[in-house]
């Protein structure tokens, strides 16, 4: 059974930083991209940064460029995305998500994971 476990979300002033764990299991992701998603109140889930396990080149949202930064660690088979100079507009749970390819579209994941929340104060 495949899990997706999200964690290091937090409650923290802006420009402060926060880094989030994804740890996964159930079967071999290596061929595998991550990514990672997010939704605010009253908003669509969007994109924030996906990550090719296998060679682990990355892409982000334009958003989040220079702000967030996704790595993996593939003897723990845990991705992290990094947080910083957070802004009160990062608000929002984080989700973790697993596909077949990078991909800035929420279906083109299979897999996901129950979500984390960040919350930034100004």
């Amino acid at each position: 059974q495949v899990q997706l476990v999200e964690s290091g979300g937090g409650l923290v002033q802006a420009g402060g930083s926060l880094r989030l764990s994804c740890a996964a299991s159930g079967r071999s992701f290596s061929s595998y991209a991550m990514g990672w998603f997010r939704q605010a109140p009253g908003k669509e889930r969007e994109f924030v940064a996906a990550i090719s396990w296998s060679v682990g080149s990355t892409k982000y949202a334009d958003s989040v460029k220079g702000r967030f930064t996704f790595s993996r660690d593939t003897a723990k088979n845990t991705v992290y995305l990094q947080i910083n100079s957070l802004k009160p507009e990062d608000t929002a749970v984080y989700y973790c998500a697993a596909g077949y390819y990078i991909a800035t579209i929420a279906t083109e994941y299979y897999y996901w994971g129950q979500g984390t929340q960040v919350t930034v104060s100004s």
